[in-house]
């Protein structure tokens, strides 16, 4: 599908157009009877129209060589002599494509609504339309293409997921999907509104937003609130944007959005005081609300051994168990955590002291909500200790902040409590809290802060 995607491309390739125009040509001549084959009563056979056309044709591409403008000027000249010219789409083609190498972009627009008015049920070409419109037209330009984009729209909608690729998973497919609507809904609103047609440019650009949030859609909309005198909603939608700025929507950049956001604070506010915390507010609230549905593992459960954790990165479950009775060192990291690869060499020496005991055992156990990124992560550390995804068990323990590191006696019960560490005294001081608990001495549990 991602037939939007065609807005990023200014133009065809210009030698595979002159291939698809020249191919019918280079397939006549070789499929010519040879001297010897043809029958001697036809010396001089009259030639086809379908054949004149096709070596007229091929007559205007070789005498324009590389120039573009020619190449323009000899396909004018050939639609005049064959204006219903079977292989008109591809010709229209060509002419857009060169039109748009020697900037006429008048030209190329006309020939890409022929194109339209040719093929209307084609969607990359009403796309190709509808960009070039959108950036050379006039009104009347810009509200045919608003027509175009609700055509494009209503082909997607008629699509279905029976026609997908078989290497396409479905949800790749409907993904896709709701990524080609927001874009030609984003589209189309910017169109309503060089037409000054805000209702329905806010229209679209809430539609947009709410299929694939983009900082373009938030910052259009904050826009739309400033001309309406609405400080309160540009604010929020301005920061929206900033939140989600660097997503590659071609929205503006952060810099230019906090002088947009700042300046409308200053007016509702009369100066910046609070801007900053608001600003962090907005990018957690956006920031939830994108991140894609998180299944939650082991939901409910109270006790630490009826957890079942998943071995890192293979998935494999891993019952807790299975441990039960043992002492348990447990280190909760994430792969973006600084301290956390700064405490591993230490956690790992420590585990390597006691290899072999049975009575205990090490896992380093990690939280990140990307799991992607935890399998090159592994691969580049090569950690010996045996990695768990957390699976709700950081919850469990009201781990907020990492790296932290708890020891759970044989009775499961927390022994030992870090919340993060001292680099000059974590060995000892974990080395110690582990001797403590394997041989009995300090009932009561230990929290180091």
């Amino acid at each position: 599908m991602l037939i939007f995607r065609l807005l990023a491309v200014r133009c065809f390739a210009f030698t595979l157009v002159l291939c698809v125009l020249a191919a019918p040509l280079v397939y006549a001549q070789d499929s010519a009877p040879s001297e010897k084959s043809a029958k001697p009563a036809a010396k001089n056979p009259p030639q086809q129209p379908a054949q004149t056309e096709q070596q007229e044709l091929q007559k205007a591409i070789d005498e324009a060589g590389n120039d573009r403008a020619a190449l323009v000027r000899n396909l004018e000249a050939f639609l005049k002599t064959y204006p219903e010219s079977q292989q008109r789409s591809q010709i229209y083609r060509a002419i857009v494509e060169s039109s748009l190498k020697v900037d006429d972009y008048a030209r190329a627009t006309d020939y890409a609504e022929r194109m339209v008015a040719l093929r209307p049920d084609d969607a990359s070409i009403n796309v190709l339309a509808i960009q070039l419109l959108e950036r050379n037209g006039d009104a009347a330009g810009w509200r045919r293409a608003t027509s175009y984009c609700t055509r494009v729209l209503e082909m997607i909608g008629r699509t279905s997921v029976t026609d997908k690729s078989p290497r396409v998973s479905p949800e790749s497919w409907e993904s896709d999907r709701k990524r080609d609507r927001a874009s030609v809904l984003l589209v189309r609103g910017r169109l309503y509104q060089k037409l000054n047609d805000l209702p329905n440019a806010q229209k679209d650009y809430e539609a947009s937003y709410a299929l694939q949030p983009s900082a373009l859609a938030a910052a259009k909309l904050g826009e739309i609130a400033e001309l309406r005198k609405d400080p309160n909603t540009a604010i929020q939608e301005y920061a929206r944007a900033f939140a989600l700025a660097g997503d590659s929507s071609g929205a503006a950049s952060r810099a230019e959005l906090r002088k947009k956001i700042g300046n409308v604070w200053r007016l509702a506010h009369g100066s910046e005081d609070g801007l900053g915390d608001y600003l962090l507010h907005s990018f957690d609230e956006v920031s939830t609300s994108i991140a894609p549905a998180k299944t939650v593992r082991n939901a409910g459960i109270k006790n630490p051994y009826e957890f079942v954790l998943r071995r890192a990165p293979s998935g494999a479950p891993f019952p807790m168990a299975d441990t039960k009775g043992r002492v348990l060192v447990l280190n909760f990291w994430a792969t973006w955590c600084g301290p956390c690869r700064e405490l591993e060499p230490h956690f790992e020496k420590i585990a390597a002291h006691y290899a072999g005991d049975k009575d205990i055992q090490f896992f380093q156990l990690n939280c990140d909500d990307d799991e992607t990124l935890v399998g090159p992560y592994l691969e580049e550390e090569k950690p010996k200790t045996t990695i768990l995804f957390a699976d709700n068990l950081e919850s469990y323990f009201a781990v907020s902040s990492f790296p932290t590191t708890v020891i759970l006696g044989r009775d499961g019960k927390i022994a030992f409590r870090s919340d993060g560490f001292d680099p000059d005294t974590v060995d000892k001081t974990l080395s110690d809290a582990i001797e403590r608990v394997l041989h009995g001495a300090g009932a009561e549990a230990t929290a180091v802060k």
